[in-house]
């Protein structure tokens, strides 16, 4: 009689809602924009044997161009597939992403981890960080407590207080309405 292990699989929610990450090339226009996913692509590239991962496909937009009512959405959104799920990532426009954070953190404690990732620079560009992001949330979400964070550039940060420091690009603790980042 041998030893039969048992490994189910992480579920995972990935809730995409557009930013900078997801951002493509659009050769008629010369600009970036968000008229596709590009996550299918980038799962493609790593190994998640262990991961069923359900994509929600919420929204495509910048983040700059969302609203309140997008950042209660999103909210939402999150908590929801929380009580579906061990994890959930949520990717995000960073310009916007604290906000979203914010928001999902005033609902209340979700029934499973809730990570926001975003990419200051789109997956398409050669210098990148996307798919670094994308992986630190795919880890972070599996070893955190049930609560609202963000994984980016080696840091998780749990809500609230976490803002986004334009000057280090990145994100920190601090307040609102602190444009560079927090003070010393």
């Amino acid at each position: 009689m041998g030893i039969v292990e048992v490994v189910s699989k992480f579920k995972l929610a990935l809730v995409s809602t557009g930013g900078t990450i997801e951002k493509t090339y659009e050769t008629r226009s010369g600009v970036l924009s968000n008229t596709m996913s590009v996550l299918d692509h980038m799962l493609a590239q790593i190994r998640t044997p262990d991961l069923e991962i359900r994509r929600v496909q919420l929204m495509n937009k910048d983040s700059l161009d969302m609203t309140g009512a997008d950042h209660e959405l999103i909210a939402v959104t999150a908590h929801e597939w929380a009580q579906l799920s061990d994890g959930v990532v949520v990717v995000h426009g960073t310009d916007r992403l604290a906000e979203s954070g914010e928001a999902a953190h005033a609902v209340g404690t979700p029934a499973s981890p809730i990570v926001f990732t975003g990419a200051m620079r789109p997956f398409e560009l050669r210098d990148t960080d996307a798919l670094q992001n994308l992986v630190e949330a795919l880890v972070a979400v599996r070893l955190v407590e049930p609560a609202v964070y963000v994984a980016m550039h080696n840091r998780v940060l749990r809500f609230p207080s976490v803002v986004k420091d334009h000057s280090a690009g990145t994100f920190t603790y601090g307040t609102a309405d602190e444009e560079n980042g927090p003070a010393g």
